[in-house]
């Protein structure tokens, strides 16, 4: 039977699109024989990037890695409203695209700079009376979600294209991206909707230092010992920021 106990530490994946944060936890627990493995803020399914899993006795850890600022990029599609707020979701409204200036879509993002109340969406994985949203929004069911503080330190709008455009995104955690594309869409007019999302960076760590799943599907044991983060580094790390 394989010790559980073999490596302590956190693990920088680049999520690939398709699976859960979940599926990826699987995915290591079952390689590698561990027991004690989460991970340190969901990505969507159809999102990639930055995903820290906590191994071993750094679970402990988990809370205040889940607590780092995130940063995404992402793209969204002016005209079209989903019922999930991105492309996974049925079309809701379709409406006609004004046309709009670069200058004038970043006047736009500013605005949603700062606090922020935000009611997550229905099709997400926060739970109302221990049911989450999203089992709840398959069965047609909308109910009243509580808002929450959030913070968005910035919103940029890198490109325009009519009716797509590119944008980088740097937030406080438990921020639902595709809320604030959603929103920006009512602000203007048309309507807009979440197509692509990537995350680069959760607190210290940034996603050029992470490996793909398909790479560490391959490795050995040590070499998830050579590339995992150790407890006192992470520590060290965090008390930096502070």
């Amino acid at each position: 039977m394989a010790n559980e106990d073999f490596v302590d530490g956190v693990i920088l994946v680049d999520k690939p699109t398709g699976c859960t944060s979940h599926d990826v936890v699987n995915v290591v627990r079952r390689r590698f024989g561990l027991r004690k493995v989460g991970h340190c803020g969901t990505l969507d399914p159809e999102a990639s990037g930055l995903l820290l899993l906590v191994l071993g006795k750094a679970t402990k850890l988990s809370d205040q890695l889940m607590g780092d600022d995130k940063t995404y990029v992402g793209t969204f599609k002016l005209g079209e409203t989903t019922d999930s707020y991105d492309a996974d979701g049925e079309i809701t409204q379709i409406s006609p695209v004004p046309p709009i200036s670069l200058a004038e879509l970043n006047r736009y993002a500013v605005t949603f700079e700062g606090d922020q109340m935000q009611i997550p969406p229905m099709v997400s994985a926060v739970k109302v009376k221990g049911v989450a949203l999203h089992k709840l929004a398959r069965r047609g069911i909308e109910v009243e979600r509580r808002s929450r503080l959030v913070y968005i330190y910035r919103y940029e709008i890198l490109n325009y294209e009519s009716p797509s455009g590119d944008f980088i995104l740097s937030c406080s955690k438990g921020v639902y991206v595709r809320s604030i594309v959603h929103d920006m869409g009512q602000k203007i007019g048309c309507g807009a909707h979440l197509t692509h999302l990537r995350r680069i960076a959760s607190g210290p760590f940034c996603v050029d230092n992470a490996i793909s799943l398909e790479v560490i599907k391959d490795f050995s044991r040590e070499d998830l010992k050579e590339r995992v983060l150790p407890p006192i580094t992470l520590q060290k790390m965090l008390l930096n920021l502070q």
